[in-house]
């Protein structure tokens, strides 16, 4: 597989998408084989990022082969893949509705199928820690745990991650279409029901073994 491409093309896929908007945000995968990880270059335009730009290094941070600085989230990126050895794709978005409770620092609920079955577990939000830094790196990895495959940044954005970049997507998808049904009913005055956790481990089971073509 070319990753340097599948960067560039998710690259152009995150701000489409409207998942973030100008140079914020970034992405990243991983070679199962070499284990080496391929990430977004800091401050670029998605839209004039080429292969070349793309950064790749090892999971103890070193430069294997890069004109360009890594994101400055490097190091977020590599805790996630040193913590969680089933994940191979991490994208870190800045979306509208999801913002508004990072900015809080707020839980997003499972309170839809849908982030029922893809989430994980519910969304948390860390600590505030500035953007970088180890400090936010450490709270990323302890607010996904072992089984949530999102997160809120405070202040700053969300994480979410995949066995691979469409299952990554998809998380970061299903988070910001969650954030705003939460967001649209406690604009009523209201409170969304929760999924209970015998029907989340139900549907987690049913996403795992049975749902689709080849199961």
């Amino acid at each position: 597989m070319n990753y340097r491409k599948l960067i560039v093309e998710n690259g152009l896929r995150m701000i489409r998408s409207g998942l973030t908007v100008e140079t914020w945000g970034n992405i990243s995968c991983r070679d199962k084989e070499t284990g080496l990880v391929y990430m977004t270059p800091s401050a670029m335009d998605y839209n004039t990022i080429t292969e070349e730009d793309i950064v790749v290094c090892s999971l103890d941070g070193t430069i294997v082969e890069s004109i360009r600085k890594p994101t400055i989230e490097k190091d977020l990126h590599l805790s996630i893949y040193r913590a969680r050895n089933e994940v191979n794709a991490v994208v870190h978005t800045h979306p509208v509705y999801s913002m508004i409770y990072a900015c809080q620092g707020k839980v997003i609920p499972l309170i839809i199928d849908e982030a029922a079955q893809a989430l994980g577990d519910v969304c948390k939000s860390t600590n505030y820690e500035l953007p970088g830094s180890l400090e936010l790196a450490q709270e990323c990895v302890l607010a996904l745990g072992k089984e949530a495959n999102s997160c809120l940044l405070h202040s700053h954005g969300a994480v979410c991650i995949g066995a691979d970049m469409d299952a990554a997507f998809k998380v970061a998808t299903v988070l910001e279409a969650t954030a705003q049904i939460n967001y649209m009913i406690e604009a009523t005055g209201c409170k969304a029901t929760i999924i209970s956790e015998e029907n989340v481990m139900a549907m987690k089971d049913f996403v795992k073994n049975h749902y689709g073509q080849d199961k």
